[in-house]
């Protein structure tokens, strides 16, 4: 029997720079994809997804070739054949978990990640990966096999666990201080348009960015400073100028949360202000949150959250709260009457 059990992902700061290269902060919670599985002499794999009470098969010598748009247990399976994996073992496999799909919590990550970590695991690999390693395996089955727009931030954070810093030119990570405080999840009910946000959203701050750089060839977006959202602002065509400003902005409040968390005893008042600068440049800026969930934060603020914000791509989806201890119970219902569907704590996992 094999057994695999991995985490959803939270950002925290960073929303919308991974795929500019920027930097971002995101962590792993208590919510999870489980996998079971046993061997069988079908030489294929027998998938049962018990949340979706779905059941699909893959044989083991398919062709991997005429892969669908987000199969991703094929292309797993792609991208590790091209590693030099061989699969010639079948198994029976349950798969559940209790991350919210598609709300903002990464599941199809996480499904991604414990997928490959089984395949790994069935060929005795499990000590000699990296789990760096599985999160860059992760990211080229799940976004570059199928061209998506997203970056790598979901498949790193899962792959890696604990709150982290990821330098997404790099790849390269930092551990950071996990006392966030104490944290909500407010499940908001409205259907999320991940691909939808991610590619206007890429493509406008992209677009925006190469305004600049044309003119300034020598412009270095790592580099930015706040003042050059001013300095260079007039170059940027109207319609894109919100997220020229997101672009900039973000960036700081992510190295500016990064700076608190290193340390050992963060403040939490001013990582939720942080939090609350990021959310207002998501919603007015990359305009990534539907007015219903910015009418539900608004709520948890009045009723005690130091911070809130939209989580993932936007559109819909889940929201992330940081409370104290005492705050908790007033905050849940502050979401609940605005129309949340479901609110429960979390805590970071490592």
């Amino acid at each position: 029997m094999i057994e695999i059990k991995v985490p959803a992902r939270i950002c925290f700061y960073g929303d919308h720079q991974d795929y500019l290269e920027l930097p971002v902060i995101a962590g792993t919670i208590d919510r999870y994809i489980n996998i079971k599985a046993s061997p069988n002499t079908d030489n294929a794999y027998l998938l049962k997804l018990l949340d979706l009470e779905v059941e699909t098969s893959i044989a083991l010598d398919d062709d991997l070739i005429r892969i669908q748009a987000d199969d991703y247990f094929r292309s797993v399976m792609a991208v590790l054949k091209r590693q030099g994996f061989q699969f010639d073992q079948g198994y029976y496999i349950e798969i559940s978990g209790n991350i919210p799909v598609n709300a903002g919590l990464s599941s199809s990550s996480a499904l991604v990640v414990a997928w490959i970590r089984f395949l790994i695991a069935a060929q005795g690999k499990s000590e000699e990966i990296s789990d760096h390693q599985i999160g860059r395996w992760a990211y080229e089955a799940e976004v570059l096999f199928f061209d998506q727009p997203g970056g790598l931030m979901d498949q790193y954070t899962i792959a890696q666990k604990g709150l982290i810093y990821i330098d997404t030119q790099s790849g390269e990570t930092t551990r950071l201080s996990a006392n966030l405080g104490k944290l909500l999840v407010a499940e908001s009910g409205v259907p999320k348009k991940t691909l939808e946000v991610l590619k206007n959203a890429r493509v406008y701050a992209q677009k925006a960015v190469a305004a600049v750089k044309n003119v300034y060839p020598e412009f270095d977006l790592e580099h930015a400073v706040l003042e050059d959202y001013q300095k260079y602002v007039n170059l940027v065509p109207k319609e894109l100028q919100g997220y020229w400003y997101a672009t900039i902005y973000n960036y700081h409040i992510t190295l500016e949360a990064k700076k608190e968390l290193l340390n050992p005893n963060p403040n939490i008042q001013l990582l939720g202000d942080l939090m609350n600068q990021h959310q207002i440049i998501l919603q007015n800026e990359i305009k990534n949150t539907p007015l219903e969930m910015v009418g539900m934060m608004d709520a948890a603020r009045d009723a005690g959250a130091l911070g809130a914000k939209i989580i993932g791509s936007g559109g819909g989806g889940c929201m992330v709260a940081m409370i104290t201890e005492d705050m908790e119970n007033n905050v849940k219902q502050a979401f609940l009457d605005k129309g949340a569907k479901a609110v429960y704590s979390v805590e970071l996992i490592s």
